[in-house]
């Protein structure tokens, strides 16, 4: 097995198959009666805000004030009933922190994905990326059938509400570069090192049990 073959393998995962989503604008059908609970966790991203409907995660939003991510919680889902959660909750909601310190492991929680056709087709093929591996905006539009399409393609990432498991941080500009990220350039940057660190460590790992599986073979007579 060679270094490409090793990298392909460190560098794919099976993607998250619990998934809900609505063909609709991000907070417009939930209804008054919907309840989204809510935790906060401080980490190196700064805060972490993690939230969750009945059907599952539907916001993780990164930045430096807590009550300014409350806020932009409340401006995505203007009819929602907002309840902060109990320690209960910020245990269940504790994977969105292991997803920030190890973004290549994926989320171990269902999500619940909401926002236009054209939102939910960028998305679904942003997930898509391996991890530590970046695309750009014209690539992404091309593989949806819309080659024309890479700046709608960037306003798609940019109104991502599910930052890390929605993995926008891997798209990047026509010429490689990290370009605008909603949530800053060095959190992008950050994920990115983090990813392809765990990427390097894999092959580590896999050319180590070639190494053992070779030695280990009975010799042919």
């Amino acid at each position: 097995m060679n270094n490409t073959q090793l990298n392909y393998q460190a560098c794919t995962r099976k993607p998250d198959t619990n998934v809900t989503g609505s063909p609709s604008t991000p907070g417009r059908h939930v209804g008054e009666k919907t309840t989204i609970r809510y935790a906060l966790f401080d980490c190196w991203m700064g805060w972490l805000l993690a939230a969750e409907t009945e059907h599952g995660v539907c916001a993780i939003l990164p930045g430096d004030d807590p009550d300014a991510l409350v806020e932009n919680l409340g401006s995505r889902f203007p009819t929602a009933k907002m309840i902060r959660g109990d320690a209960a909750f910020d245990s269940r909601m504790f994977p969105v922190i292991k997803l920030a310190e190890s973004p290549s492991l994926g989320l171990a929680l269902p999500l619940d994905i909401r926002g236009t056709d054209f939102q939910q087709r960028v998305w679904s093929e942003v997930r898509k990326i391996p991890p530590g591996v970046t695309v750009a905006c014209r690539e992404i539009a091309i593989r949806i059938g819309q080659p024309t399409a890479a700046r709608a393609v960037a306003g798609a990432c940019r109104a991502n509400p599910l930052a890390i498991a929605v993995s926008c941080h891997r798209v990047v500009g026509a010429d490689g570069g990290l370009c605008g990220y909603r949530w800053g350039l060095w959190r992008k940057a950050e994920l990115l090192r983090r990813e392809r660190e765990a990427n390097l460590v894999d092959i580590d790992a896999a050319q180590a049990i070639g190494k053992d599986a070779v030695v280990s073979s009975p010799m042919k007579s």
